[in-house]
C-alpha cells in the first residue's frame, strides 16, 4: 500500500479550498482525487465536514512549516483518534489484491481516513519537516517533500521558477545601485 498517495489527498484538499465553496466543487475535488465513484453521493454534510478537515490539515501544515513538530503531531493524533482507520482488501480495475483504508459512513469520513493515515505514515517514516508550505510569496500552497535530500521548498515548478527569477532580478537591481 502506497501511503504517500493517501497523503497527497491531504495536499489536494488543502490546496483546493476554493472547490469547497459548493457541492459541485466538492464533487470535482473527489473526481480529481480518484474518488469519482463517491462524488454522486456527496451531501451538504460531507461538504461541511470536508471544510472542517481542510481547516485541521491547514493547521497541521502550518505547524510543520513553522518547525513546531509536536503541535503538528498532536493535531494529527487528534484526527487519528476521531477517525479510526480500517484497512480493507480490495481488487478492482484489474489490479491484484491490495489494501485500501476505509471507514464506513459518510464520504468525508472515507476521505479523512486516507488523508490522516497517509500523513501519519509520511511523518513517522520521513519526519514532520516533510510537510511544507510554498516559499514563493504569496503562494503558501501545501506540498509533500519526498525528495531524497529534503530540498523541496516550492509547491510546483512554476512557483520555483517565479521565485528564482524574482531573486535574480533583485540581485541585478542591487548590483546596479
Amino acid at each position: 500500500m502506497d501511503l504517500t498517495t493517501y497523503a497527497e489527498l491531504a495536499v489536494l484538499l488543502v490546496n483546493g479550498s476554493g472547490r469547497l465553496e459548493s457541492l459541485e466543487g466538492l464533487r470535482a475535488l473527489l473526481h480529481e482525487s480518484g474518488r469519482g465513484a463517491l462524488a454522486a453521493r456527496a451531501t451538504r454534510a460531507d461538504l461541511d465536514a470536508m471544510r472542517g478537515l481542510r481547516d485541521e490539515l491547514v493547521t497541521i501544515f502550518e505547524h510543520a512549516d513553522a518547525g513546531d513538530d509536536e503541535a503538528a503531531v498532536e493535531r494529527l493524533n487528534g484526527l487519528l483518534v476521531r477517525h479510526p482507520i480500517h484497512p480493507q482488501i480490495s481488487g478492482h480495475d484489474g489490479e491484484r489484491w491490495h489494501l485500501h483504508l476505509t471507514e464506513g459512513g459518510r464520504i468525508s469520513d472515507q476521505y479523512t481516513v486516507g488523508c490522516v493515515m497517509g500523513l501519519a505514515a509520511l511523518v513517522t517514516d520521513l519526519g514532520v519537516d516533510r510537510l511544507g508550505l510554498c516559499r514563493a510569496a504569496p503562494c503558501r500552497r501545501a506540498f509533500l517533500d519526498t525528495s531524497s535530500n529534503r530540498s523541496r521548498r516550492y509547491c510546483s515548478e512554476r512557483c520555483s521558477s517565479r521565485a528564482n527569477v524574482a531573486a535574480y532580478r533583485a540581485r541585478k537591481r542591487s548590483v546596479a545601485v
